[in-house]
């Protein structure tokens, strides 16, 4: 597993696999399942200006990011890794995308384009377990 620091301040930013077609996530992912939400980043390489997007508008609302317990994985480039996760996900090798997943395990928003901070958290508040944790926070 590669990890890539985005300076987020993250639980963890990886390559992993795992399904968003609203079923439950398998194999490397199983862990975050009820203890965080996803949001998996592919891209064909590093350089990706949509994948530099996406990882300039996250740094910038670090501690939104951290609020509701948002992990960001990395798919970038051809490694195996990267491959699966594209498989498991149904994912292009040849462009950007980011998928939302849920606590619950499911695909809750998946786009070909960065996915806008405030759409990203108005998705993520708009879900019941993150509404029972901001009542518990309260």
């Amino acid at each position: 597993m590669r990890e890539t620091a985005l300076g987020l301040g993250l639980a963890a930013v990886a390559t992993m696999a795992s399904s968003a077609t609203g079923a439950a996530l398998a194999g490397p992912l199983d862990g975050y399942r009820d203890r965080a939400r996803v949001l998996v980043l592919s891209a064909p390489e590093a350089r990706d200006a949509q994948l530099r997007a996406q990882r300039a508008a996250l740094a910038s609302v670090r501690t939104g990011v951290a609020e509701r317990d948002l992990v960001v994985l990395e798919a970038v480039g051809s490694g195996a890794e990267a491959r699966a996760l594209r498989e498991r996900l149904g994912l292009p090798a040849d462009s950007f995308r980011a998928v939302l997943i849920g606590k619950d395990g499911g695909a809750k928003i998946n786009e070909a384009t960065p996915i806008a901070p405030q759409r990203l958290f108005a998705t993520i508040d708009a879900m019941p377990m993150r509404r029972t944790e901001m009542r518990e926070r309260r």
